[in-house]
């Protein structure tokens, strides 16, 4: 009887081998690693309950934050501004050279359109120059009134990380403090504790980031408004014949200036019932 070879004896004791011996290897891969003992997910209001008493003025911030955001963007749209129905009844009258009307339909009418419009009518008898000084005060009026509560957006935008860092600072102070009176002796524990602090700084960025975007977006918004604002006066006062209305009076404003007092004449002297001068 012919031996066998050895090559393939022991090329097929080691394929043997290195299958038994990387079996339970592959098998440890292919099998779904066990969970930590203790870990468990948190839900959302977990966290933010993690987060301390910053959540609260936080919160306040969030609501804010929509509010102005709803109210910038109502605020500054053409319906509001500059009404098309407005801006077509304003131009009739106009045509029909009836400035009385159009100065009354303005007051009746309020809108950042007609104020501005209000004021350039009722000064066209003291002259283009002041009637155009005048509109542009009353559009730098218009303007601030918009920004006014953009502006708002801007400061929760600055303010809540503040508050949020404020958290996490007063959270660290009193994980460390823990740390000093029980020791290192639980690591993890520290690693918590640091975990739920940082929850207040990032609250204070969400809030942040959206309220910085939607300032920017709301003071263009209300930039345009008031250059298409512009863009009307100018096209309805280009060739206003302000020689036919020179100290004309339009509007039904008191006016209170008065000749001074050291220039109006004098009252005749009244004498009482005997004659003599009062």
């Amino acid at each position: 009887m012919k031996p066998r070879p050895v090559a393939p004896t022991l090329a097929a004791l080691s394929a043997v081998t290195l299958l038994l011996l990387t079996g339970p290897v592959f098998a440890q891969k292919a099998s779904p690693a066990p969970t930590a003992p203790g870990v468990q997910s948190k839900t959302l209001w977990q966290q933010i309950k993690e987060g301390g008493w910053v959540m609260v003025p936080i919160a306040l911030c969030s609501i804010a934050t929509l509010y102005f955001i709803g109210d910038g963007v109502l605020r500054t749209s053409r319906k509001r501004t500059a009404p098309p129905e407005q801006e077509e009844a304003i131009k009739t009258l106009f045509r029909q050279g009836d400035y009385v009307g159009a100065h009354a339909y303005c007051k009746e009418n309020p809108s950042p359109l007609s104020n501005v419009l209000r004021v350039g009518i009722g000064l066209l008898g003291e002259g283009k120059q002041v009637a155009e000084e005048g509109m542009l005060g009353a559009l730098a009026k218009e303007n601030s009134h918009l920004q006014t509560y953009i502006s708002y957006l801007s400061v929760i935008g600055v303010c809540t990380p503040m508050i949020g860092l404020l958290g996490t600072v007063t959270g660290m102070i009193k994980a460390f403090a823990k740390l000093g009176s029980s020791g290192i002796g639980d690591p993890s524990g520290l690693s918590a504790a640091i975990g739920e602090v940082l929850v207040a700084t990032a609250s204070g960025l969400i809030i942040a980031i959206p309220a910085f975007a939607a300032f920017y977006f709301l003071r263009n918004r209300a930039t345009e408004a008031i250059h298409h604002i512009q863009e009307i006066v100018n096209r309805l006062f280009r060739k206003m014949p302000y020689e036919a209305l020179a100290g004309v009076h339009l509007g039904d404003d008191e006016l209170f200036a008065a000749i001074p007092n050291w220039l109006a004449p004098e009252a005749p002297a009244e004498r009482n019932p005997t004659g003599q001068l009062a």
